[in-house]
């Protein structure tokens, strides 16, 4: 099988769209994981045999991932006792069949694949689906046959607008895969009425204002406050929602990635909600979004300002009826995560270069604020940062998600320092796994969406470990269960708002307890 897969590397030429896919026995040995041969038994008498006479996964999917093709898909249909490292390459997707500690069914009856095969197949034969809505659908489909027992585990570093498609039979037809050959311009106004004066809107208090209890505790059962109807573009539905805001008055303004589009949910009306931006397709006009990751209000314009990731973009859609202006603030970013300090600069996340910049709304080139060092593990390296918190003396907070761990950068710092996690992935008190959504309260205490591990973390200053805020009780779609929480905030009152994005496509809120 070695050989095999030597040669299959040897054939990959530039460009080539290159699938790997394996079913069958996994193991663990020596913190290496192994795929078993179909001889396995005969061959491997004791446990030193492994090494010699099974493939290592690891090092079959760097070789894969080395060479020149386009994009690589690696997916494992066996059991994982193990946790495979989470960090791919760029232009790599990662499935395993099940979650690590868990098994993956075999085939029952007449079916002769295993449960995930029995998916995958039937979503790869759907035409025009792109790669990354494929495995999602994938991991849904198995997860709701398994009545929750079995959940893929899926890492990609594709995005919507790689325009990858394994069966695209009309192609002419899709606006995605032949974009505007000319560039749409900066600033578009579709629509102005008088320019007169209107007065300034009083400023909320800012996110950084809100004063939670040092002993504050949260109802553990939550109310689906948006979405929670499976996966669709309805406006009682989300799908794989990403990064939120929550306004003053308990509105939520929410990232709702592949639906390409910014969704408002009036607080009290947890039926219906609003689409405020994008949701006309995932072209790079003015008019639309592709897989947008976060957004913020600006009060004092009255706009959104949304990271439209997919079209490598940062934007602001301004809000007042009398106008649908739209404007490109930043161009040519592999944004993630934004924030707004209270002198109304603009913070944003860039995966690509692994850094963070502050700008001035308006400027182009920003101010490099962290990272910015490559991609690494130092202290002032990052690695795919993703959201961000900026507190009243302009510190950055920053969820470095592929080292499993925030970090805090305080205004002017060289180096950042490790406010959590660190440790390499993991469950325990001291780990974070792959964390995203953060938040720091008045005293200085940080809370996370430790979205692998499905819980919400908090972390006191200077603590060696942090506490369960929230805890997932295994994934699912419970009230008391997550499936990889990303988008975390609060409102002015304490309550905590989630964004559980994988499979439950929801926002759940958990009331914060009075009796303190």
């Amino acid at each position: 099988m070695a050989n095999l897969i030597d040669d299959f590397a040897d054939k990959i030429q530039d460009q080539d769209l290159v699938m790997f896919y394996f079913a069958g026995h996994g193991f663990q040995y020596k913190e290496q994981n192994y795929l078993l041969p179909v001889d396995a038994d005969e061959k491997i008498k004791r446990e030193a045999d492994i090494k010699f006479d099974s493939v290592n996964a690891q090092k079959t999917l760097e070789s894969l991932s080395s060479q020149t093709s386009y994009v690589t898909i690696f997916i494992l249909d066996c059991c994982r006792e193990y946790l495979f490292d989470d960090t791919t390459p760029g232009g790599t997707l990662l499935q395993f069949a099940c979650a690590p500690g868990s098994l993956a069914a075999d085939g029952g009856g007449q079916d002769r694949n295993g449960l995930y095969t029995k998916h995958l197949l039937k979503q790869i034969a759907i035409p025009n689906k792109h790669i990354d809505l494929i495995f999602s659908s994938v991991g849904a489909e198995v997860y709701k046959e398994s009545n929750g027992k079995q959940m893929p585990y899926r890492v990609s570093s594709i995005m919507i607008d790689d325009n990858i498609y394994l069966n695209l039979i009309d192609a002419d037809s899709k606006r995605s895969s032949s974009p505007p050959s000319k560039r749409p311009p900066t600033s578009e106004m579709l629509l102005t009425t008088n320019d007169k004066q209107n007065p300034q809107p009083t400023l909320p208090k800012p996110s950084y204002s809100v004063n939670i209890p040092a002993n504050a505790k949260w109802a553990q059962n939550a109310v689906t406050i948006a979405g929670g109807n499976g996966d669709g573009d309805a406006t009682n539905q989300l799908y794989h929602p990403r990064g939120l805001f929550v306004d003053d008055d308990q509105t939520v303004v929410i990232a709702d990635c592949f639906n390409h589009r910014i969704m408002q949910w009036k607080n009290g009306d947890t039926t219906n909600g609003q689409v405020i931006a994008g949701g006309n397709g995932y072209v790079n006009r003015l008019h639309q979004l592709s897989q947008p990751t976060d957004v913020l209000i600006d009060k004092e314009t009255d706009s959104l300002i949304i990271c439209d990731r997919g079209n490598r973009r940062v934007v602001q859609w301004f809000r007042r009826s009398d106008t649908t202006q739209r404007e490109i603030l930043i161009d040519n970013i592999q944004c993630y995560g934004l924030a707004m300090d209270k002198q109304r600069y603009l913070y944003v996340s860039d995966t690509e270069k692994h850094e963070v910049r502050r700008y001035r709304l308006g400027e182009k080139n920003g101010t490099l604020v962290a990272g910015g060092n490559g991609k690494g593990n130092d202290t002032n390296q990052l690695n795919e940062p993703g959201y961000l918190f900026v507190d009243r003396q302009q510190t950055v907070y920053v969820s470095d998600r592929n080292n499993h761990r925030v970090m805090e950068w305080n205004k002017g710092a060289k180096e950042g320092i490790v406010v959590a996690g660190g440790q390499g992935p993991g469950n325990d008190l001291t780990k974070l796994c792959s964390p995203e959504g953060i938040f720091v309260d008045t005293l200085g205490t940080l809370y996370v969406a430790d979205s692998y591990n499905s819980r919400v973390m908090r972390w006191t200053q200077e603590a060696k470990q942090g506490t369960v805020l929230v805890r997932g009780n295994g994934r699912g779609t419970g009230a008391n269960q997550f499936n990889d929480p990303v988008g975390l905030s609060f409102d002015r009152h304490g309550n905590l708002y989630v964004v559980d994005w994988y499979y439950n496509h929801r926002v759940q809120r958990f009331s914060i307890e009075k009796d303190l």
